[in-house]
């Protein structure tokens, strides 16, 4: 993704910078709400994180400038306002997520995805199996598997390469991150997880297949 980082903390910019290039993601950063306002409006970035206390107008008032001339890129806000009343004004005000300082990095990829995934349609279905992305959950008819976070993100992984051979190295960096010193077998480990979900809800047309000595592919049989 091109993304547009606007936060006038110079450190945290600079780390959350480094994490979502190390993420391959492209990333341009402003520290002032006049200078996001502008450069918004002049680049096409397919999501903005924007902080909300800025040294000369907070990130409300910028946001609510984009929604009024038009502007439907998705604004995720990173604040340290944490009340109820506080979120409720970022979100009426336009903004599409919130997520409050201090944040851990990984939530910030998952919500970040999420918002891509949103502007481009959502998840897709494959078949009866439908995937409830605001609860992390795998649906088939009336019986459900939640998953948890390391499960949603390896599930993600294998859905949006659907029919592509995964390499297990490729598997974790995309989920354990580029600094995992485990043993590389905790892919199979999770790989089981899913399958063992998939089965519980009757999911037989999806399966997760071994390519040996390679790593794992994402199957969907025909109706």
């Amino acid at each position: 993704m091109k993304i547009l980082l606007v936060e006038d903390d110079e450190r945290m910019a600079g780390l959350v910078r480094r994490g979502l290039v190390e993420e391959g993601h492209q990333v341009d950063v402003c520290r002032r709400g006049a200078d996001a306002a502008a450069q918004a409006t002049s680049v096409r970035y397919d999501v903005v994180l924007l902080d909300w206390g800025l040294p000369d107008v907070d990130g409300v008032s910028v946001l609510r400038r984009w929604r009024e001339r038009g502007m439907t890129i998705p604004v995720l806000m990173l604040t340290a306002r944490g009340s109820v009343g506080e979120r409720v004004t970022g979100l009426r005000a336009g903004a599409d997520d919130y997520l409050t300082k201090p944040f851990d990095f990984d939530e910030l990829l998952a919500r970040l995805e999420a918002l891509r995934r949103r502007a481009a349609g959502g998840l897709p279905s494959l078949g009866a199996l439908h995937v409830d992305e605001r609860r992390r959950a795998l649906v088939l008819g009336d019986r459900e598997e939640t998953l948890t976070a390391r499960e949603w993100q390896l599930w993600l992984a294998f859905l949006e390469h659907r029919g592509d051979v995964l390499t297990r190295s490729e598997l974790l960096g995309r989920v354990w991150g580029p600094d995992f010193t485990g043993e590389p077998n905790v892919v199979d480990v999770y790989v089981g997880y899913l399958r063992a979900k998939l089965a519980s809800i009757g999911a037989a047309h999806v399966a997760i297949r071994a390519v040996r000595g390679v790593g794992f592919r994402l199957e969907v049989a025909a109706a």
